[in-house]
């Protein structure tokens, strides 16, 4: 090697020994840089003891195998024929009989013709909702809205199983029904909680199908028990904070212990979309008539032949009575049994087989629960005082009659109340006062009345002109009442409405 090479070799080495040292300087003062005040390789933070937040997956596993998804489908006749836009737009039936679209259209309209003598089925859209298994033998409960108007029912399992079932009953005015699915397998299933054994507060959990999305399961809470949604006389809803959507009706609502609360029926939605509130049917009504309907395929009613309203302190008053509880008696069939009973208009049902009665639904969902042809005891208050009266229910009629709730001053002898601001005059059959006038902002036009309404009897009284009505006022007012019960009639309806003395 010459002496030229051997310096540059030199001077090679010590370069990359230079750089070595460099690279080797450089990792220490990084390590010693980051060791000091940037805590790139610290722990993450974290609970040495993670929070035991609630599972529903346990109950979810248990029970999800006995819930269902329910399709149904049917036909319905419909004569003539099927409308299209094409069929009834102007100027149709002026087009020459050459014309190219003349021709099509008459082509279409053949087709349309049903045959002599036949119907043209309308098909109906399949409907969709959930239910579930209450026994091994393939029994499912839903919702009366879900498979009405149908007569096809298919039963889609948890695995996608499809199975045809048969109607076994349905129940409109609890919006219950049971269908049995056609198979011999034995089906997972679930039971009924115990009776008030659900408390405002429990957890829940919802399972069903939400716009046909099979097996969705939702948690919430129970928020209120005892709602009354206007969906008839038998309102008695559990309230669900939950998520529960259209398609969830029908199906179960779930205790933490894998037993059914209630059975989803409705939503809240002032959107049209779930907003958190939902209701359900208790397990103490639905096992009853469920249990019926696959007895005897339908639900047998007690029916007193009464139309009943609230009891309001102010009504309460005017007739005496120490707490606005009971059921005022509005009308009473004639020929039912409440009539062939005693009991008449006016009167309160305070009791039933000594049971306190509190509200008007109460009444309806206690005497609908007895059997017809029963005997029962009927406690009513009448003129200040309770009377018993002995009452043989009958089946109730196909219209729901049983409890229908409705909705809910001296005086000169020239018809002028002015306490109550009423004019009235006599009836021209002399069997009330009719309402003449009534005055803008008065005691009167608060709670209802209007011209046209006949006052048929003050305090169960009769009237037939303003003095009955004074003399009324004047023995309220003498007994210390601070109230008048009037009875007053519209279109053929009673109602009665207490006004406050004064």
């Amino acid at each position: 090697m010459s002496e030229e090479q051997n310096v540059t070799s030199k001077t090679r080495n010590r370069l990359v020994a230079a750089v070595a040292s460099l690279a080797v300087a450089g990792a220490v003062g990084f390590s010693a840089i980051s060791s000091g005040t940037i805590p790139v390789f610290a722990d993450p933070v974290k609970l040495d003891k993670p929070i035991q937040a609630p599972s529903f997956a346990d109950v979810v596993d248990l029970v999800k195998p006995a819930v269902v998804s329910v399709r149904v489908s049917g036909e319905s006749p419909q004569a003539g024929n099927v409308a299209t836009p094409f069929f009834n737009m102007p100027g149709f039936d002026n087009l020459p009989p050459n014309h190219p679209l003349r021709r099509f259209f008459d082509e279409f309209q053949r087709r349309d013709q049903p045959r002599s003598g036949q119907q043209r089925p309308r098909v109906r859209p399949i409907a969709q909702g959930s239910g579930f298994f209450i026994s091994d033998d393939g029994y499912i409960v839903t919702n009366n809205h879900v498979v009405e108007d149908g007569n096809q029912y298919t039963v889609v399992l948890e695995d996608g199983t499809e199975l045809q079932a048969d109607l076994v009953g349905k129940d409109p005015r609890t919006d219950l029904a049971v269908l049995k699915v056609k198979s011999d397998r034995k089906f997972t299933y679930v039971s009924w909680a115990p009776d008030d054994s659900v408390r405002v507060g429990d957890w829940v959990v919802a399972v069903g199908n939400p716009f046909g999305l099979g097996g969705t399961v939702t948690a919430g809470i129970v928020s209120a028990q005892s709602r009354e949604i206007g969906a008839g006389n038998y309102d008695d809803f559990l309230q669900i904070d939950a998520a529960v959507n259209q398609g969830n009706s029908g199906g179960p609502t779930f205790n933490l212990a894998g037993q059914v609360v209630g059975v989803n029926t409705a939503i809240f939605s002032p959107s049209g979309g779930n907003v958190g509130i939902a209701f359900a049917i208790p397990a103490s009504l639905a096992k009853t008539v469920v249990d019926q309907l696959i007895k005897d395929g339908s639900v047998e009613r007690g029916y007193m032949g009464v139309s009943i309203q609230d009891v309001t302190p102010q009504i309460a008053d005017s007739l005496g009575l120490q707490e606005a509880k009971g059921a005022l008696i509005n009308s009473v069939n004639g020929g039912d049994p409440a009539e062939k009973a005693g009991i008449e208009a006016g009167d309160v049902v305070i009791a039933v087989n000594g049971s306190p009665i509190a509200s008007p639904r109460e009444l309806a969902r206690t005497v609908a629960a007895i059997a017809p042809g029963t005997n029962i005891d009927v406690t009513v208050w009448r003129n200040g005082k309770s009377q018993d009266f002995k009452v043989t229910l009958t089946e109730m009629p196909e219209s729901d009659q049983v409890a229908a709730a409705a909705p809910s001053a001296p005086s000169d002898e020239n018809g002028q109340p002015a306490s109550f601001g009423l004019t009235v005059t006599p009836a021209d059959d002399g069997n009330g006062l009719v309402v003449t006038d009534v005055e803008p902002g008065s005691v009167a036009e608060e709670n209802g009345i209007q011209p046209g309404d006949v006052i048929r009897a003050v305090n169960s009284q009769p009237v037939k002109a303003a003095s009955d009505l004074k003399k009324a006022v004047d023995a309220a007012s003498s007994a210390g009442r601070g109230a008048v019960l009037l009875q007053v009639v519209r279109n053929d309806a009673n109602r009665f409405v207490a006004l406050p003395i004064g």
